[in-house]
């Protein structure tokens, strides 16, 4: 569902001093748009590998070979007319803390939610389904390239 809201019984002031709220109408953010702004800020958090399961990461990553990178991978919301919830599912690099990494992306989250949506987060849950462990791959990718071994 789509949060709709409606005009605001408080009025404000704006800048421009137009009354906020007495303009008629309505807003509604889609359910998409909410995921997507959860999991930009769940990649924001240290020690977040990637978003999603397995066959997500999988699809991901052709994806973002082709550029089209899917920002509300491993993110799955429910949102109503003033309260959302949302779950994710990460991969942790080695070595933190996972529960560290799991509060600090509920608390990025929430505050995502609650200040560029405006909507209460009843809850947030965090499943850390794998844990990055760079490896030699990883650092010959980051190595600058041999000289040919032959002219």
């Amino acid at each position: 569902m789509a949060n709709v809201t409606g005009t605001n019984p408080q009025t404000k002031i704006d800048p421009a001093g137009v009354a906020a709220g007495s303009l008629g109408g309505k807003t509604t953010i889609d359910d998409g748009v909410v995921a997507k702004i959860a999991g930009i800020a769940a990649r924001e958090v240290p020690g977040v590998y990637a978003l999603g399961g397995g066959a997500a990461r999988v699809v991901g990553a052709i994806r973002d070979a082709l550029n089209t990178t899917d920002l509300t991978q491993g993110i799955s919301v429910e949102v109503g007319e003033k309260q959302a919830a949302a779950d994710v599912t990460i991969v942790a690099e080695y070595p933190v803390s996972l529960q560290k990494v799991a509060d600090d992306v509920r608390a990025a989250i929430y505050r995502a939610i609650e200040d560029l949506v405006g909507l209460d987060v009843t809850e947030v849950n965090v499943t850390v389904n794998d844990v990055h462990i760079p490896s030699e791959d990883d650092h010959e990718e980051q190595k600058a390239p041999q000289e040919a071994r032959v002219q």
